[in-house]
């Protein structure tokens, strides 16, 4: 019974450090990029519309539809009381993928293409990592105990 109630507390605890990390990863990458991009350097010089279009959708990014994806990871990783570091990894990698097409989801409804709706490959890759980086720091605090 203890056990239990520790783990109700202990699981919310881990979720928001893990996305802490995770945003924390995200805005240094982007912030990085940004900088590249403004310069003139980097393999993403020509593209600095599409990264202050991303800024603009932040509060997109920030609002709480964003958590949805990795908290159904977190959810079904502890009722099935999965324990493996892939799972967790995999799926906050795939979870935080899921969050630049959700933010281009308003687009779909003004009659957008499906090629214009989903975001360059650089943002695929840095959402993908900052998703592996939050599914192991949640396996790391609390899913190899699940």
């Amino acid at each position: 019974m203890l056990a239990s109630l520790g783990r109700l507390i202990w699981v919310p605890i881990a979720f928001i450090i893990a996305a802490a990390g995770t945003v924390f990863f995200l805005v240094m990458i982007a912030q990085e990029r940004v900088v590249e991009a403004m310069a003139g350097r980097g393999p993403d010089s020509a593209s600095l519309g599409a990264v202050i279009d991303l800024m603009r959708q932040g509060q997109v990014l920030l609002s709480a539809m964003t958590v949805v994806p990795a908290l159904l990871v977190v959810i079904v990783g502890e009722v099935a009381r999965i324990r493996s570091m892939l799972y967790y990894v995999v799926g906050g990698g795939l979870a935080f993928v899921a969050v630049p097409v959700m933010a281009r989801y308003g687009q779909a409804a003004a009659g957008a293409s499906l090629s214009s709706m989903l975001p360059p490959t650089l943002v695929w890759q840095v959402f993908a990592t900052a998703g592996f980086l939050g599914g192991w720091v949640y396996w790391m605090l609390a899913g190899r105990k699940a």
